[in-house]
C-alpha cells in the first residue's frame, strides 16, 4: 500500500479555524456529530448512535453516513487552505459496504492530492459494535478552495 503524502498547512492557525467552522454547522449539531481530530490534511468526525438518526431497520441512515463523510473530507481539505478562504464540496462518491450499526460511527478523511483550487480526499466511515470496528463506507471527494471568501454565512 502506498503511503499518503504529508502536507504542511499554509495557515499556522488551521486547527482553530477548522474547529470554529465546524462549530458553526447547525447540521452537525442537529445529528450530534463531534470533530474529534484535526491534523494537516486529515480529519475525523465521531457520531454517537441516537434513535433520531436511524432508519426503519434501526441502523444509522445512509444519508447521515454521507453527511459525516462529506464534512470530514471538507475539513481535511480546509486544513490546508489559506486563512482567507472557505471550502465547498464539488462532488463525492460513497460506497456503503456494511450496515451502519453499533454505538457510534467515525468518519476519517485524508487529502490525497492538494491543488490550488481543487483538493481530492479519500474517506472512510467505520461503525463500532461491541468495541469492534467495522468498515461500513468508503469513497472519494473533491473539494474546492474559494480564495478570498470568508468562511461565514452568505
Amino acid at each position: 500500500m502506498t503511503a499518503l503524502p504529508e502536507f504542511r498547512p499554509s495557515d499556522p492557525g488551521f486547527e482553530a479555524r477548522v474547529r470554529d467552522s465546524f462549530n458553526r454547522q447547525p447540521a452537525m449539531h442537529l445529528i450530534g456529530a463531534r470533530l474529534s481530530l484535526v491534523a494537516p490534511g486529515h480529519c475525523e468526525i465521531e457520531l454517537p448512535r441516537r434513535a433520531e438518526i436511524t432508519q426503519q431497520h434501526g441502523l444509522i441512515h445512509g444519508g447521515v453516513v454521507g453527511m459525516i463523510a462529506d464534512s470530514a473530507a471538507g475539513y481535511a481539505a480546509y486544513s490546508l487552505f489559506p486563512a482567507d478562504s472557505t471550502v465547498m464540496t464539488v462532488e463525492y462518491k460513497l460506497n456503503l459496504m456494511a450496515p451502519a450499526a453499533g454505538d457510534r460511527l467515525v468518519a476519517r478523511s485524508r487529502v490525497t492530492r492538494h491543488g490550488r483550487t481543487l483538493t481530492i480526499c479519500s474517506l472512510d466511515v467505520f461503525s463500532w459494535v461491541d468495541g469492534a470496528e467495522t468498515h461500513c463506507a468508503t469513497g472519494l471527494a473533491t473539494m474546492i478552495c474559494l480564495h478570498g471568501r470568508a468562511d461565514t454565512p452568505r
